[in-house]
């Protein structure tokens, strides 16, 4: 890392690191998420435990729904103070954190991510639609005005311009954000043109989709061992193996920083943070100190060290307010999250 920025981050740090409280029921910030968020999160987790005088955090990759579910538990020490989440949390989710007195939220937006759909390197480069994708990982396909047991074993059987090659699918649990955008944005988006009555995101369960859990490592590994096999996870995953994985252009066009910034490629997704305001100031040292860093264009901005680890910044305008809203630690609204 180069020193200006080293030194940068250090200051940013002890100028905004929450003072520490004698009546402090915990010393140590707990985060808990996305599997997507979390490299990022650890980037900065790093940074801050090395620069200013709090201890490092402690932050584990639950997968978005699991960490929303710990982050809405309720108030006190013994519940995470910071959740990330590779999608917005929702209404429900809120709900259940306004039941149990998680009342005042911020909402932190840091950034866009794409979902790629990857395979070996040593592969020739292919080109997937949406609707394929869907026939390939779906429950049930439509045949003939009715919804049949998923048949197809082999890509060949979906469209004989695809390979021959067996349907095995490596993707993320029903926890995960990563899976929740997926069913949104390539199952549901198409299903109704594909011959389904509605939207449909029943995910087979026959083994040609794998449930892989919530480390992306992990997939990333058993593609390099299986040449047959997709893997389904975050655009910064493929950034970070792009010796071993390539992705597959989806809808005819390819994952890249650019397109997904302009939402261009058809799967790209939003990436989030949660922060439990009643555990601010005597509860716990450090959140403010830790979220400031975060927030700062050292982190997130067009030149920021974690696009250096592959998140695609947002536009400057859309940051800028992000900044502010977290700045100001504005509470969500319920209403925020059905716009």
């Amino acid at each position: 890392m180069k020193t200006w920025k080293k030194s940068a981050i250090a200051m940013a740090a002890l100028m905004s690191a929450s003072t520490v409280s004698v009546a402090q029921e915990r010393d140590q910030i707990r985060i808990v998420g996305s599997s997507t968020v979390y490299p990022f999160a650890s980037y900065v987790v790093e940074e801050f435990g090395a620069t200013s005088r709090n201890p490092t955090p402690t932050i584990e990759s639950t997968g978005s729904g699991g960490g929303l579910r710990l982050f809405c538990e309720g108030i006190g020490a013994g519940t995470p103070d910071i959740t990330n989440a590779s999608r917005r949390m929702k209404p429900s989710e809120f709900d259940r954190c306004q039941e149990n007195g998680v009342e005042n939220i911020t909402e932190a937006m840091i950034g866009s991510d794409g979902i790629v759909f990857a395979q070996s390197a040593e592969n020739d480069d292919l080109n997937l639609t949406r609707e394929q994708i869907l026939l390939a990982v779906a429950a049930e396909v439509p045949k003939n005005g009715d919804l049949v047991e998923n048949p197809y074993d082999n890509w060949s059987d979906i469209d004989s311009s695809l390979p021959d090659r067996e349907i095995e699918i490596l993707g993320p649990p029903t926890t995960s954000g990563t899976r929740d955008a997926f069913e949104e944005l390539v199952m549901a988006s198409v299903s109704e043109d594909a011959g389904y009555p509605g939207e449909y995101t029943d995910v087979r369960s026959d083994g040609a989709y794998v449930d892989s859990g919530e480390n992306d490592n992990l997939i990333i590994k058993r593609i390099q061992e299986n040449r047959s096999a997709f893997g389904i996870f975050g655009y910064g995953f493929l950034e970070e193996n792009r010796d071993s994985v390539k992705a597959a252009s989806i809808d005819g066009v390819e994952p890249t920083t650019e397109n997904i910034s302009t939402e261009t490629y058809p799967v790209a997704r939003s990436l989030w943070f949660y922060i439990k305001k009643a555990h601010e100031g005597d509860v716990v040292s450090g959140i403010d100190g830790y979220v400031s860093l975060f927030m700062d264009d050292l982190m997130i901005g067009p030149d920021g060290l974690l696009v250096e680890e592959g998140l695609i910044p947002l536009p400057e305008k859309a940051r800028r307010k992000w900044q502010e809203r977290v700045a100001e630690r504005v509470n969500l609204k319920r209403s925020d999250l059905t716009k």
